[in-house]
């Protein structure tokens, strides 16, 4: 059974009325994004499926001259959200809507840690299978919003499984966006990847060179994982 909360150095994120909870690879999706941020930080960013409000929070300590709206649909989750968001003090407001639904500013920056399947075997439970499954959010709406909601010199980071490496990038060729950095996720060296982190951009003429992260060799975290998290978790 999970935890009701996860503390981090500066915030604390509750989640029992979440249906997906604190996991590690979003963890490090976060911190790396908000590192990639840090050369050219964006003033304005939209969390789109924020859950428990993790990822608005990673960036907004990292990012401290940003305003963050975060989007969640289910209502539980976005209460807890706004929840965690008001306890740590950082500048976010979140938004018990539907994307599809959600018209506002435009961003300079987006993220997304979207549902990762499609058409596959779905649980007995409602609301992880709305978070986990695209039953409300398809890979095809999250780009069509992105385009709507980003400025014409802005980005988009999104986490996915490996697996679904070429079919994200050939749907975010197809919307105008071209990979601004691209970094793929192994549990251990002896695994194949997992998970394939992006940033895509409009303005990025030149593909950036991949790169991957091991997160743990011999039981321990790696230097480059530490080195993502280490503004976050308590012990590292």
């Amino acid at each position: 059974m999970s935890n009701n909360y996860f503390a981090f150095k500066q915030f604390t994120v509750w989640q029992s009325d979440c249906a997906l909870k604190v996991c590690t690879d979003a963890c490090l999706f976060g911190a790396w994004v908000a590192h990639q941020l840090t050369s050219n930080p964006p003033t304005t960013i939209l969390d789109i499926g924020t859950g428990t409000g993790l990822l608005s929070l990673q960036l907004a300590q990292k990012l401290p001259g940003a305003f963050i709206d975060a989007v969640e649909l289910d209502p539980a989750a976005a209460t807890q959200a706004a929840q965690n968001a008001a306890a740590s003090n950082f500048n976010i407001q979140v938004h018990n809507i539907d994307i599809k639904n959600y018209s506002g500013k435009k961003y300079q920056h987006i993220i997304s840690n979207p549902p990762f399947f499609e058409n596959d075997l779905k649980s007995e439970h409602a609301l992880k299978n709305q978070a986990m499954h695209s039953t409300t959010l398809t890979l095809q709406t999250l780009f069509t919003c992105a385009d709507d909601l980003l400025e014409p010199a802005g980005s988009f980071s999104i986490l996915l499984p490996f697996a679904r490496a070429n079919e994200v990038e050939t749907l975010a060729q197809s919307h105008g966006f071209s990979i601004a950095h691209k970094t793929v996720v192994q549990q251990t060296p002896n695994h194949a990847p997992f998970r394939v982190m992006y940033i895509f951009s409009k303005t990025a003429f030149m593909e950036a060179s991949e790169t991957s992260i091991v997160i743990k060799e011999n039981d321990s975290y790696t230097p480059a994982f530490t080195s993502y998290l280490k503004d976050y978790y308590l012990y590292l």
